[in-house]
């Protein structure tokens, strides 16, 4: 961890100490809740500390100057101190679920009631920051020691209550590395098809989490195997079975070619991976489900981009993904296929496909399906060299000509402009032409006669 992610982590961690003693000093009990208090135990540093409390949340109000009320009625309060937000919510037992997420009764209530109508045992521990006890009336250490996800209580019931909590098993699961109860499984299985009522946006934010950390591999799995996957992503849930060439795809079918990249997924330092990276290696492929064919001379997918990106979109709107990741996940699926051919292309078309926006994240891209797949990676290794021999300037040369000079040189402006220009800038890419003259003498000879072109007569 850098020297600044860990100073921001113990600040927060000294900020919510200042907090619970506050609390503490107007004669409440407080203690952090949640996730905070499994990570800590785990041996983690928490990126959010949630503080559980006896005041009500009128008394918590009194006692900060800056408070935003998240929801009164289920007694929940955000204080904000030096910047800082923190979850502070009073005591209380819920019940009446009607929606499959929000509670229609909300008693307050005190510390043991509290916990037990939280969803697993993990989360369902207190910690109190001044003497560093834990308090565990769910069974919640024992399962911590070994590694289980188990839900509090009666698991049909804790999924009736708000149905992302499936979605969120399997979370902790794949990003903590643990196993789930199977009771607990077998009660996601049993009721994965209400995952259907839950909001587009809850679900792609677990979807996502579950993508970006170590586990995506593992994570994916387990959503297959519950049935959730078919419900959420049934487009993804239909790759496997889907037979490839073996030659270029030792690996088997399609779902087993989107795990293996899965798991050589690059995590940055945060120990997330890029999301539109995660996002693309699930939905590269996404079309070969649909346009697998056979014959004589083996299997094909053709036109697999074209309706790989067509299906992506539906997902990724379906899933209410902004515009402008969307655009970058689209992208990254466009040109996946294009690296087969490279080595062939001519120079200016190998620098304009070098200098793609996110270039990066194409590469990489490419390298985790090579890897996921026959493993060869001279394609890879080549664009990785062709990056280091070339400089900015060669990938984006200064414009020798616009379309000012355009006009001067006669030509009517209209839909011929951008065809010279882009012809220009390719012949510059290619060493073809060097400078404003040899633009124009070549521009003249490939263009004059058609200088009328666009006028009125």
């Amino acid at each position: 961890m850098s020297e600044e992610p860990r100073e921001e982590k113990a600040r927060l961690r000294t900020v919510a100490l200042s907090i619970t003693r506050r609390l503490a000093a107007a004669g409440h009990e407080a203690f952090y809740v949640g996730g905070c208090v499994r990570d800590v135990l785990l041996g983690t540093e928490p990126e959010d500390i949630d503080i559980v409390t006896s005041a009500t949340p009128e008394e918590v109000q009194e006692l900060f100057p800056r408070t935003v009320p998240l929801g009164a009625r289920f007694g929940v309060v955000m204080v904000v101190e030096e910047g800082l937000p923190f979850e502070v919510a009073t005591y209380r037992t819920e019940g009446g679920y009607r929606d499959g997420r929000r509670p229609s009764r909300v008693r307050f209530a005190g510390a043991q009631e509290d916990v037990l109508r939280r969803d697993f045992t993990v989360n369902g521990l207190l910690l109190d920051p001044e003497t560093g006890r834990v308090m565990d009336h769910v069974g919640g250490l024992e399962d911590l020691r070994d590694r289980v996800i188990r839900t509090i209580g009666d698991p049909a019931a804790r999924f009736a209550e708000d149905h992302l909590r499936m979605l969120r098993a399997v979370r902790f699961a794949a990003v903590l590395n643990f196993s789930i109860d199977p009771p607990t499984f077998a009660a996601v299985r049993a009721g994965s098809d209400a995952i259907r009522r839950i909001s587009s946006e809850r679900v792609r934010e677990e979807l996502t989490k579950i993508l970006v950390s170590r586990g995506a591999r593992r994570g994916m799995e387990l959503l297959a195997d519950s049935g959730l996957l078919a419900r959420i992503l049934p487009e993804v849930s239909a790759l496997a079975g889907v037979s490839q060439p073996p030659l270029f795809h030792p690996e088997g079918d399609v779902w087993s070619h989107v795990l293996n990249m899965l798991e050589g997924l690059p995590v940055a330092a945060n120990g997330r991976a890029d999301e539109r990276l995660a996002w693309a290696v699930v939905l590269h492929d996404v079309g070969k489900a649909v346009t697998r064919t056979e014959d004589g001379r083996g299997i094909h997918f053709y036109g697999h981009v074209r309706e790989g990106m067509r299906l992506a979109e539906g997902i990724l709107r379906r899933l209410r993904f902004s515009n402008q990741d969307i655009g970058t996940i689209l992208d990254l699926i466009r040109h996946h296929m294009h690296f087969m051919s490279v080595m062939e292309m001519r120079p200016g078309t190998l620098k304009r496909f070098l200098r793609l926006p996110d270039f990066p994240l194409h590469l990489e891209l490419h390298r985790l399906d090579c890897l996921g797949s026959h493993g060869m990676l001279d394609t890879y290794d080549f664009c990785r060299r062709k990056m280091e021999e070339l400089t900015r300037e060669d990938l984006h040369p200064v414009r020798l000509v616009d379309g000012d000079d355009l006009i001067r040189m006669g030509f009517a402006p209209g839909p011929l402009f951008r065809e010279i220009l882009t012809a220009v800038e390719d012949a510059q890419l290619g060493g073809e032409i060097g400078d404003a003259d040899q633009a124009r003498r070549w521009i003249l000879e490939r263009y004059g006669d058609r200088r009328n072109e666009g006028r009125r007569t």
